[in-house]
C-alpha cells in the first residue's frame, strides 16, 4: 500500500460528531475505520474490484457490521462527499469577511477540497469509476456540489459587496465555474500527473480570479 494512498485516508470519516458517550464514540471510531479502510483499498485495488468484505477485513470488523453504516460500498463516498461539503461551510464562514485577498482564498479552497488526493492519481481515478458507474453515486455527488455551489455562492456575493469581484455576473454563476475549473483541473491532472497537483490548482485558481475579479475604470 503506498505512502499516497495511507495519506488520503487520514480524515474522510470526520464528517460529523457521533452521538454523545462511549457507545456513541465506538459508533463513531467504527464508521470512521470502515470508511478509512475503503478508501485505502479504492485506492490500491480500485473500486470495482473491492468488495465490502475486502472492507470489513481491513477495519477488522464483521461483515454485517458494514450494514449498520452503509446501505452499500457506494455510499462510502457519501462520508468523502460530506466530509468536502463541512470543509467548505468551515471555511467561508472563517474567510467571508476575513481580510485574505479572494484569489489567495480561491487557491485555499481548491486545496481544501482536494485534500491528500492530490497524492494518488489511482484514487481519483477509482472516484471517476464509481460515480460515473453507478447512479446512486452520481446522485450524491451531485447533490453534495448543489450544497457546495450554496455555500461558495454565498462567498461571492460577500466578496462583491467589498468590491472585489465584477458584478455583471450571477454569483451562482461563479460558484458553479468555479466547480466545474476545479473538477477539470483534478481530472487531467489525474490522467498526467507531470507536476504536483497543488501547482495545477495554483495556475486554475489564477485563471478563475482574472475572469471575475473587479477591474478599475
Amino acid at each position: 500500500m503506498d505512502d499516497g494512498a495511507q495519506g488520503l485516508s487520514h480524515g474522510l470519516g470526520h464528517s460529523c460528531a457521533g452521538p454523545p458517550g462511549r457507545r456513541g464514540r465506538r459508533q463513531a471510531e467504527i464508521r470512521e475505520r470502515l470508511v478509512r479502510s475503503a478508501f485505502l483499498l479504492f485506492a490500491e485495488r480500485g473500486f470495482s474490484a473491492t468488495t465490502v468484505e475486502d472492507i470489513t477485513n481491513l477495519a477488522d470488523v464483521g461483515k454485517g457490521t458494514f450494514f449498520n453504516y452503509f446501505p452499500s460500498k457506494e455510499h462510502i463516498f457519501a462520508a468523502h462527499v460530506e466530509g468536502q461539503m463541512e470543509k467548505i461551510r468551515r471555511l467561508v464562514a472563517e474567510k467571508c469577511h476575513s481580510a485574505e485577498p479572494a484569489d489567495e482564498l480561491l487557491y485555499r479552497l481548491a486545496v481544501s477540497l482536494t485534500g491528500d488526493a492530490g497524492s494518488s492519481p489511482a484514487m481519483l481515478h477509482s472516484i471517476l469509476v464509481a460515480v460515473f458507474s453507478n447512479e446512486s453515486v452520481r446522485g450524491i455527488m451531485a447533490a453534495g456540489l448543489e450544497k457546495g455551489r450554496a455555500a461558495l455562492e454565498e462567498l461571492f456575493v460577500v466578496r462583491r459587496q467589498r468590491g472585489e469581484i465584477r458584478d455583471d455576473v450571477a454569483a451562482g454563476e461563479i460558484a458553479l465555474g468555479f466547480q466545474r475549473a476545479l473538477l477539470g483541473t483534478v481530472v487531467l491532472w489525474s490522467l498526467a500527473p507531470s507536476k504536483p497537483l497543488a501547482d495545477c490548482l495554483k495556475e486554475m485558481s489564477r485563471v478563475v480570479w482574472s475572469s471575475i475579479q473587479r477591474r478599475s475604470a
